[in-house]
């Protein structure tokens, strides 16, 4: 089984397809769980304070 499969390939044994749904699909990802980690971050700064 392939992890990622290129976007000519004709097989259907793979996890992840180069094409332009993944990318936009990991970059909402990624910044989801950015945004997650910084309100986790800032909550904990602002209840130690107070």
């Amino acid at each position: 089984m392939k992890f990622i499969k290129e976007e000519d390939e004709k097989t259907r044994d793979y996890i992840l397809q180069k094409d332009e749904t993944t990318k936009k699909t990991s970059a909402f990802v990624i910044a989801v769980l950015v945004l997650l980690i910084l309100g986790v971050v800032v909550s904990g700064i602002y209840f130690i304070e107070f």
